[in-house]
């Protein structure tokens, strides 16, 4: 089985940060303090990383192994994407991170590969480290917040997004909790740990939104998005996507086609880690199967053991799929 939800947190890059840090608390459990982790003012409470599948590559290969997850492509941890903050150190953090990581999958070719952070906030940056990382480093594609500096369909992100189809990569989106380098935009989500799943779900859902509506698609036709977690709601609200496209008067005369919408809904990828197999039956009733790509969030508070939920022919679909995104040898 083929992973693309698997996140790393790499030790060399804990403090590298500045005041938004990140830091790790490792907890007591003689007085009960639950493990934390600190991104400026944000705080995750309660997942264990060190000494886990997170940072100790032993481990996580233990794990796959255990899972049946013969290769894995790590990605950031979400809470470290720092789309936000000054852009000369976010490049550096970035290209630390890709630096590291890049290190980290040359202990274990056959086993891992790895996703870039790029400095969005910064464009021009945001390119020349992603031809740095593809090119020199070997990382696969990049990883990216759902929330910008700027909308996904800003002009300014065009040259990015030409990059990725000139350097044959797709790019894979992740939302980030809200917080941590901005100030939280409902605080009804610090509750329940909801900006972990429904704040996830609407940054997914509007992420898609954006791509589609905004134009992104039909710019750049090459282009291969893969969308973390299903797309969120997407999947049941795909039908009154295509009918605001139809009615409303801001949409573009290419989507007021019938069928427009439903087409580019359908060049889009999705992660198929989505909590459970009824969540999964209705992407795949929504979308089909020839897009879906396996993810199990290995040792994350929502891990899954099979993606595919027991059904072993849709995880041989998966495994295609994934090889086909990421130009794998198939």
């Amino acid at each position: 089985m083929i992973d693309l939800h698997a996140h790393v947190v790499l030790e060399s890059v804990l403090g590298a940060a500045g005041p938004l840090g990140p830091t790790l608390d490792d907890g007591d459990p003689t007085t009960g303090r639950p493990p934390c982790f600190r991104v400026g003012e944000y705080e995750l409470v309660g997942v264990r990383y060190r000494d886990t599948p997170f940072m100790d590559l032993d481990r996580r290969i233990a794990a796959m192994d255990e899972r049946g997850v013969t290769f894995a492509v790590l990605s950031p941890n979400p809470i470290t994407y720092f789309t936000r903050a000054d852009p000369a150190w976010a490049a550096a953090f970035c290209r630390r991170h890709n630096d590291e990581l890049a290190a980290l999958v040359a202990r274990a070719p056959s086993r891992i590969a790895g996703f870039a952070q790029l400095p969005m906030q910064a464009p021009d940056l945001a390119v020349d480290e992603l031809r740095r990382a593809i090119n020199d480093l070997g990382l696969r594609a990049p990883y990216l917040a759902t929330d910008l500096d700027r909308p996904l369909d800003d002009a300014a992100y065009d040259r990015v997004w030409e990059t990725c189809v000139e350097l044959d990569v797709p790019v894979f989106f992740h939302p980030a909790p809200g917080g941590v380098d901005g100030p939280r935009r409902d605080e009804r989500l610090a509750r329940f740990d909801a900006d972990l799943w429904l704040g996830f779900c609407y940054e997914e859902t509007l992420a898609v939104t954006t791509l589609v509506l905004g134009g992104v698609l039909d710019r750049h036709p090459g282009l291969d998005v893969c969308m973390s977690h299903g797309g969120g709601a997407i999947a049941w609200l795909a039908e009154r996507l295509a009918h605001a496209a139809a009615t409303r008067p801001w949409a573009s005369p290419a989507l007021r086609e019938s069928g427009a919408v439903t087409e580019r809904l359908a060049r889009v990828w999705w992660d198929a880690h989505v909590g459970g197999p009824r969540a999964l039956a209705s992407l795949r009733a929504a979308f089909g199967a020839s897009r879906l790509v396996g993810g199990t969030n290995l040792a994350g508070w929502d891990q899954s053991t099979d993606p595919a939920w027991g059904d072993i022919e849709l995880r041989a679909t998966f495994d295609d799929n994934a090889r086909r995104l990421l130009r794998l040898p198939r």
